[in-house]
């Protein structure tokens, strides 16, 4: 059926990994996406042999999708330590597990709400969340080295200009790249997707889901976005592509309207 690898999102309904890497199988896909938001998929939670074990067993391998939390520019110095932390054990993880993405969010952190806007104190402060970006980007180098991992950063509600110099940042270094969540990017008025097209030589992680105003995860099919167009870019960048629905009858419709398509 695919030429394109797809795989599927840790779901609250199959909450063990074998139950989730099963249903992979089933619908006849590639990889699993572990959140590490949920509490089975914490870094003291992963048995790397049994994760490894499960993985042999059912031909299948998994990319990682960090803590959506995780602000590694906070201007606490604990708990920027504490995420950057994180994201340094999460790469030893990942070169033990053979992972090749490894997915965050950028965090947009505080704002103060004056009466005719809004100030994000990352805009503000401008320099000093910089500077704590391109150590980030440093550390992640270092970590990870010759291994053949990418940190790729994935949109979701809209970039601030801060979050968009950053990403350029990140990118002057091949241990980065870029996630493009399709649904998301639609329910903002596709406000995200010339930001990505300006770096699509970097695309290399795609979330896919449709969506119909504002309402998103929804079943391939059941919305209102143009699916076949940013599967034909993944195809084109050579992008893994997650089907993010969420349900397991979501990623059964969305297998069955992909069997149809391509």
């Amino acid at each position: 059926m695919l030429k394109i690898n797809f795989g599927i999102p840790t779901l609250i309904e199959a909450s063990s990994l074998e139950e989730c890497v099963k249903l992979c199988t089933e619908l006849g896909l590639d990889f699993i996406e572990l959140n590490m938001n949920m509490p089975q998929y914490q870094l003291p939670k992963i048995d790397v042999d049994y994760f490894k074990n499960i993985a042999d067993k059912y031909s299948i391998y998994y990319t990682i999708h960090l803590d959506e939390n995780l602000n590694v520019s906070d201007f606490n110095p604990y708990v920027a330590e504490a995420y950057t932390k994180t994201v340094a054990d999460t790469i030893e993880i990942a070169k033990q597990l053979g992972v090749r993405v490894v997915n965050m969010h950028m965090a947009r952190g505080v704002y103060f709400t004056l009466p005719d806007r809004k100030v994000y104190l990352f805009s503000e402060y401008r320099e000093q969340y910089l500077k704590s970006i391109v150590l980030f980007r440093n550390m992640c180098e270092v970590a990870i080295g010759d291994d053949d991992i990418k940190i790729c950063i994935e949109n979701c509600d809209g970039y601030e200009d801060f979050q968009k110099e950053a990403i350029e940042i990140l990118l002057e270094s091949n241990a980065f790249a870029l996630t493009f969540d399709i649904g998301h990017n639609y329910s903002i008025g596709e406000a995200d997707e010339e930001f990505v097209m300006k770096h699509k030589d970097r695309l290399h992680h795609v979330h896919l889901h449709d969506a119909k105003g504002k309402k998103n995860h929804l079943a391939l099919g059941a919305g209102e976005t143009d699916i076949m167009k940013y599967i034909n870019l993944a195809k084109e960048q050579n992008c893994r592509v997650v089907l993010e629905t969420n349900t397991i009858d979501g990623l059964k419709r969305s297998v069955e309207w992909l069997n149809k398509k391509i």
